[in-house]
């Protein structure tokens, strides 16, 4: 009989030690996640002020209190992004920052739950492949069309991930990127401007051309779009000397049609005005008439003038 009763009571013992083992982990927990609250709060403070050494040291025994505080990572991981200085690259404590925050970025990408969080990760994981940090394009790509296939239609990721296939030389898969975010945003404006300037430092002058006169089509409206033609035509006159003479008077035409284009849309657009009072002048050089020569230079110096007074009433305007 006593030793049924003390068996009970050893049995009771442990239950009681179990409940209070209990409590005790859940105040453990509770009192870890207060703690890992109050270096989040301070991190942020810090963060705030850009000092990025302390906020990283807030943010890490945050998570060391509560490894559960997903939203730390992201911050941690810019923390540690903006401590690393590509122009000390090779230097061990410097690439190790780098190091961290791709770790982190990893981490916070793989975990949290709110898309919009995880994209920015992503983004960020993404760029510290780019050619100013680890230049590498091969890790980049997945992660960035893993932002892609999250949001077809933002062309955002796909202009991250052409420019660092354009980096790494990749000019073809760049170029196929770019395309393939005209196509996700076929009503966009801002896929046609990177496709441009794409073509424009590769010298590829015809698709660049091509290009511009696609986005004026989506955009007839806009005096801005038909100025940026004139503009790219006279600048390939000026300063290409191997254009053939009638490629070249092609191009003063096409380019004073732009700028006439512009200026039928917006008639006091003082930039179109001087653009083609420029191209007047170079269609005058190459005339050999010299009736023709001087009343093509009368014009241009009419718009010239005009293109003076737009100024002095935008300077008066302004002050």
């Amino acid at each position: 009989m006593a030793r049924g009763i003390k068996l009970g009571f050893r049995t009771l013992g442990s239950a009681v030690l179990v409940v209070a083992l209990g409590m005790a982990t859940v105040a453990c927990g509770q009192f870890g996640n207060l703690k890992a609250k109050k270096h989040f709060k301070d991190g942020n403070a810090l963060y705030q002020q850009a000092d990025y050494r302390a906020a990283a040291s807030e943010y890490e025994a945050a998570i060391a209190s509560d490894p559960e505080m997903l939203d730390v990572y992201f911050y941690l991981g810019n923390c540690y992004d903006n401590m690393y200085k590509p122009a000390r690259k090779g230097e061990a404590e410097n690439d190790s920052y780098l190091q961290k925050a791709v770790k982190n970025y990893e981490i916070s990408s793989q975990r949290v739950t709110d898309p919009a969080k995880k994209k920015l990760s992503l983004q960020y994981l993404a760029a510290s492949y780019g050619s100013d940090k680890l230049n590498d394009a091969n890790k980049a790509e997945p992660i960035i069309k893993q932002m892609i296939e999250m949001d077809p239609k933002d062309t955002s990721s796909y202009f991250g991930l052409a420019k660092i296939f354009e980096d790494a030389g990749k000019f073809e898969d760049a170029e196929r990127v770019l395309l393939q975010a005209k196509a996700a945003a076929p009503s966009s404006a801002d896929p046609l401007n990177q496709l441009a300037n794409f073509y424009s430092k590769r010298g590829e002058f015809d698709k660049a051309v091509a290009t511009h006169e696609e986005h004026a089509k989506l955009e007839p409206n806009n005096p801005q779009v038909y100025w940026m033609i004139s503009a790219f035509f006279y600048e390939k006159v000026q300063k290409d000397y191997t254009v053939p003479p009638k490629v070249k008077a092609d191009y003063i035409q096409r380019g004073i049609a732009a700028a006439d284009k512009a200026i039928e849309i917006k008639k006091d657009f003082m930039e179109a005005i001087t653009y083609k009072n420029l191209l007047l002048r170079m269609e005058g050089n190459e005339e050999t008439d010299m009736a023709k020569r001087a009343a093509l230079y009368k014009q241009a110096d009419d718009l010239r003038n005009r293109a003076i007074e737009l100024n002095k009433k935008r300077a008066a305007g302004a002050k």
